[in-house]
């Protein structure tokens, strides 16, 4: 949806907004060794790995800006938003290393305390109300705890440990393609033999699990509110870490598998930092653009503005390069793509190229979202009830949080869930908002700030069959305003200018079929080796020298880069055999 913007807010001398692609200064070739579709941060994290092992490599981006749905945009004169994903930690830190990222721009704000949940009830005796806060100090966030239980407080760091050890555990896995089960399994017995290799980052894996193992497989099969349930009382305290179990998915706490998602509680790391969120100077872009800079300091090409309409299949039924919507032929040796599954073999690759049983399965891809992100541009500060802003009008410590809104009790949370399965945008939905221009002063004018509201749970259609309305969208952010009012009365009058993005929405200027930031569901039915499909988890297509690179793949959206990593050395793997 078009940003709206209050009526009277450019005599604040806000810069109008412009919108230029990042094209390579180098020209489009007619042949290349791979082509990547898409300059998302995997499909730019792919062309780096790619060029460094020797192939001649193109990014083409159909947008006009680089990072997929990790882009700064100035939807809003003189406000740079992160416009879809807003917070950077699980990118792997030997692509950070290995890419050469800070040197080429990245700059990250790490945020300390992390987390912030203030209550909706009437202070006591003129305090004002009670909130929660979590952060790297330990002694102070147990004292946080400690208001509602000091049970809690006490085994908060033994429910931290246990979730590192389960982590930690799981790193080899991201970092390395699934299990070779085709090879291990067909062909030749020096292929079999090769594909043993695989099978080393699963035994790592277990070998670092050990006698944790039957823990680690409670956790990722049980729902969130069993695991929270035998370790804590408090329902703040419960809530709160529940958030991080549905974040982002068509789940509930109380749903089979929704304590997976709790691991990236404690799996993100910033510069040796573990646990650590932070955000990305200038917004989520600057991580793209760094990645850009690193590719191209490499020798790869990369465009905007390129749309690819259809990839070329040969005579022999493999990839031979694509076709861009103008009519532009650029072959290659290999294609890989960044677009989800769905849009990958349903719009990109001819149909004749793909049996027809794969197509039915590609259709079974779970891309369901209830999801909608807003971005606000407001002329102060929240000033929160339970948190009063300070005399000088300074940001608190809680301004660079998580802030979780209606998120009090684990019921809150089951209830905006029920009604988003009911086909209704929830009535009390829970909100994960962020200010990421508290620590970062490039994102709007002196004074002013970027507010991003991530909230669930949206349905994709109203009431299972109705397309979403420019009213439907108004009234749902005029409902997601209302109780952010509550926690912070005057945030409606600060608002100078919203950029509402609903599931459909998401899915049309990003490329997110359904909506999904995750390029599909991260049920356990579509992680590891059922990502997206077994049939296709090791990244390779049906067609020969056509691969999967993106979020849809292993190991799945969140873990920024790693599908990108693996794709690359998949492919430079197969090279040498071609």
């Amino acid at each position: 949806m078009a940003a709206a913007v209050r009526a009277g807010c450019a005599h604040k001398g806000f810069i109008s907004v412009t919108r230029r692609g990042s094209h390579s200064s180098t020209a489009l070739k007619p042949q290349y060794d791979a082509i990547v579709i898409g300059a998302g941060h995997n499909g730019l994290i792919a062309s780096a790995y790619l060029q460094k092992g020797g192939l001649k490599t193109a990014v083409l981006e159909r947008r006009h800006v680089l990072g997929g749905a990790a882009v700064s945009e100035e939807i809003i004169p003189g406000f740079h938003f992160s416009r879809a994903s807003y917070l950077l930690s699980l990118l792997r830190p030997h692509i950070y290393q290995d890419l050469e990222l800070k040197k080429h721009g990245l700059k990250v704000y790490i945020r300390d305390p992390y987390s912030f949940t203030p209550m909706l009830e009437d202070g006591v005796r003129g305090r004002p109300p009670r909130s929660l806060t979590l952060g790297a100090d330990l002694e102070k966030t147990q004292q946080e705890i400690g208001k509602f239980s000091e049970k809690d407080a006490k085994v908060y760091p033994d429910f931290l440990s246990y979730l590192e050890r389960l982590a930690c555990a799981i790193h080899p896995l991201l970092d390395a393609p699934p299990v070779d089960i085709p090879g291990l399994t067909q062909g030749s017995l020096r292929k079999k033999i090769t594909a043993l290799g695989s099978l080393k980052p699963l035994v790592k894996s277990g070998l670092k699990l050990g006698k944790n193992i039957p823990d680690f497989y409670e956790l990722v099969t049980a729902p969130a509110i069993k695991v929270l349930n035998r370790w804590f009382e408090s329902e703040p305290l419960r809530a709160t870490l529940a958030t991080d179990s549905v974040i982002g998915a068509n789940t509930s706490p109380n749903n089979p598998g929704s304590g997976y998602v709790l691991l990236h509680h404690v799996m993100g790391e910033l510069e040796k930092e573990k646990g650590a969120w932070g955000y990305v100077e200038g917004g989520m872009g600057g991580v793209s653009q760094s990645i850009a800079r690193s590719a191209r300091s490499l020798g790869a090409d990369i465009f905007t503005n390129r749309d690819v309409k259809q990839v070329l299949i040969g005579q022999d039924g493999s990839a031979k390069g694509i076709i861009l919507t103008d009519g532009t032929e650029v072959h290659s040796k290999v294609v890989l793509s960044n677009a989800t599954p769905y849009i990958t073999f349903k719009q990109l690759t001819p149909k004749d190229a793909l049996p027809e049983a794969f197509i039915t399965a590609v259709d079974q891809i779970d891309y369901t979202s209830p999801v909608t992100k807003i971005n606000v541009a407001v002329d102060k500060l929240p000033n929160f009830l339970a948190a009063p802003n300070s005399a000088d009008g300074k940001p608190g410590p809680h301004h660079q949080c998580s802030i979780h809104l209606n998120c009090e009790s684990m019921e809150v949370l089951e209830e905006a869930y029920r009604e988003g399965q009911q086909g209704r945008p929830s009535s009390r939905p829970m909100i994960e908002m962020t200010i990421p221009s508290v620590l970062d002063p490039t994102l709007a004018p002196p004074g002013c700030h970027v507010v991003s509201l991530f909230i669930q749970f949206t349905p994709y259609l109203l009431e299972g069959r109705r397309a979403w309305t420019d009213e439907d969208r108004e009234r749902f952010a005029d409902t997601v305003f209302d109780w952010v009012e509550h926690y912070a009365p005057g945030f409606k009058n600060s608002i100078v200018g919203k950029d509402i993005l609903t599931p459909p929405d998401l899915e049309r200027v990003f490329g997110l079929t359904g909506g999904n930031i995750f390029h599909g569901s991260m049920s356990l039915d579509q992680l590891y080796l059922a990502r997206p499909l077994p049939s296709v988890a090791d990244y390779r297509s049906p067609v020969k020298g056509l691969y999967l690179c993106g979020s849809g793949s292993h190991p799945g959206g969140g873990v920024m880069g790693a599908a990108g990593w693996n794709s690359a050395l998949k492919v430079l793997a197969d090279f040498k055999r071609l």
